[in-house]
């Protein structure tokens, strides 16, 4: 809202556990882990708030507890600070976390930082953050701030009545601790919870709060995301916000896409996919949430609906891939680490590839499909990934030669943006529009190029390098409609505004799948671009 009103914004994620970055945590514990393009590992949000504002952040938009620790410890044991003082949590480390909110402003030229303190932050880090972080230290001298805190209206089912009371709790406890919040908004669990009851409670949480009427702000569940900021806008916030902050009220202007995005429940007109997600972590889906928006892009940029049905690799390794598959349009295989599931996705990308349904991997997704393709088509039988069994007679895939000295695991990845150039001629190549790209990267482990021309002779082409490391960053299967997978993440770059082209393509021609036989045009005149 305040970005489409022409205010130069950024934003700050504070976390409030002592990992570093949650490089080392298990999706299913924490979540995706999102890339920057600078190679930060750094929280989910990160990605929301890309895709939502449409511009790329860096390791300065995400702070630990951990890195806060990190940096007070080593200039304690350097001596280069507090020589001769006790190092405390006040005012030494709200300081720090202070300098950081500055310097991210200060680098990005902001007229406005918007920080996210994590739900499991301290309630001291909020108190002294609103009033030391906000005031005259930070950059510009800044004399305004904006707080606002997030409550639970819940709706009593037994007389369908809204309870105000956790909110009003909310913000006495606050008041306890020194914070007055500008604006309450009350999230109502259930979308049918009556709005006009909703309004005449404004009154009284405006009474017992000590918060302006028009800064009381009610946010039902919506069925899409990205209908939240229009949702926002029609109830004022911007005003508010606005007004907050000492900045002339203007008018937004809001990109058409945006307006579509709101509608997209509405724009799904032309059937239905069905697509498959088999990963390791599909019992957390938010360990895949950037592959999910990134299909939603190309969802809404092609105006229909996607089905996605989540399915575990392991009970594809207990129960076969048809059990689960057969009536897939498309399969995405996502990202993960070590061997458990594997074995699953392997089987999944055969099940693709005989049966000719469009197939996207990511990262391990198309180590996976390059293994089947050595067992199965190129007669290795053995192949495999030095990942999974360091000894590993057949190694299609293995370490990186920089990786190979490395005795730390955190941030040691190859990580961030790497560039590709596309093979002429290639799937990969026409429907980028260029020859040369860049991508972000999270892995250890690479198509092995001793097996490379074996593997091409018999239609695997490597249709994207990374010209400096002379590493396979794109492959596909030339005599398969759309089987591809890239040793990169393009749903990190998937943008609302702008699908990724990998995306979108791979749903264009699951689109035209029929899993009774009966295709459509664009796969039936499917070109061999290797032949």
């Amino acid at each position: 809202m305040l970005k489409n009103r022409g205010l130069r914004v950024t934003i700050l994620k504070l976390d409030p556990y002592l990992n570093v970055d949650p490089g080392t945590m298990s999706p299913l514990e924490h979540g995706e882990v999102f890339v920057t393009m600078d190679g930060s590992e750094t929280d989910l949000d990160l990605g929301h708030y890309e895709r939502f504002l449409n511009q790329d952040f860096t390791i300065l938009s995400n702070v630990t507890a951990g890195q806060i620790y990190n940096e007070l410890l080593d200039k304690e044991r350097m001596g280069s600070e507090f020589l001769g003082e006790t190092v405390q949590v006040v005012p030494h480390l709200v300081s720090a976390v202070a300098r950081r909110i500055k310097k991210l402003g200060e680098s990005e030229d902001a007229d406005v930082v918007i920080v996210e303190v994590a739900a499991r932050s301290a309630t001291w880090r909020r108190r002294r953050l609103s009033r030391r972080c906000v005031g005259c230290e930070t950059w510009r001298d800044a004399k305004t701030r904006f707080q606002y805190i997030l409550t639970l209206v819940p709706l009593l089912k037994p007389t369908n009545e809204l309870k105000t009371k956790p909110t009003q709790h909310s913000v006495r406890a606050l008041r306890a601790l020194g914070i007055q919040p500008d604006a309450i908004l009350c999230r109502l669990n259930d979308p049918t919870d009556s709005e006009e009851e909703a309004e005449s409670l404004k009154d009284k949480i405006s009474l017992h709060c000590g918060v302006p009427r028009d800064a009381i702000i009610y946010l039902p569940t919506l069925g899409n995301v990205y209908a939240v900021p229009g949702w926002l806008e029609k109830q004022g916030l911007a005003e508010v916000i606005m007004d907050r902050l000492g900045f002339e009220r203007r008018d937004p202007v809001v990109p058409p896409v945006w307006k579509a995005l709101a509608d997209k429940p509405n724009l799904a007109n032309d059937g239905e996919v069905s697509i498959a997600i088999v990963g390791k972590y599909t019992s957390l889906q938010d360990s895949y949430l950037s592959v999910v928006e990134a299909l939603r892009h190309a969802e809404l940029n092609q105006g229909i609906r996607i089905d996605l049905e989540w399915t575990p690799s392991e009970l594809i390794e207990e129960n076969g891939a048809d059990r689960y598959l057969s009536k897939a349009q498309g399969i995405v295989v996502p990202g993960g680490f070590d061997k458990r599931g594997t074995e699953g996705m392997i089987q999944t990308a055969q099940y693709a590839r005989e049966r000719e349904i469009p197939y996207l991997g990511l990262c391990l997704g198309l180590q996976m499909m390059i293994i089947e393709f050595a067992r199965h088509v190129a007669g290795i039988e053995e192949a495999d990934s030095t990942e999974f069994d360091a000894a590993a007679s057949e190694p299609v895939i293995a370490l990186m030669e920089e990786q190979k000295n490395v005795t730390e695991i955190g941030g040691t990845m190859r990580l961030g943006a790497y560039s590709c150039v596309l093979t002429p001629g290639t799937r990969a190549e026409k429907h980028n529009g260029t020859f040369k790209i860049n991508e972000r990267h999270r892995h250890r482990f690479e198509y092995n190029n001793a097996y490379r021309d074996r593997l091409e002779r018999l239609g695997l082409l490597s249709s994207g390098m990374n010209p400096e490391l002379s590493l396979v960053e794109i492959a596909e299967i030339s005599d398969h409609p759309f089987m591809l997978g890239s040793q990169f993440h393009p749903e990190f770059r998937s943008r609302p505004e702008q699908p990724h082209p990998l995306f979108d393509l791979f749903v264009r021609y699951a689109r035209q799948f029929r899993p009774d036989g009966t295709q459509h045009q664009l796969f039936a005149s499917a070109v061999s671009v290797g032949s």
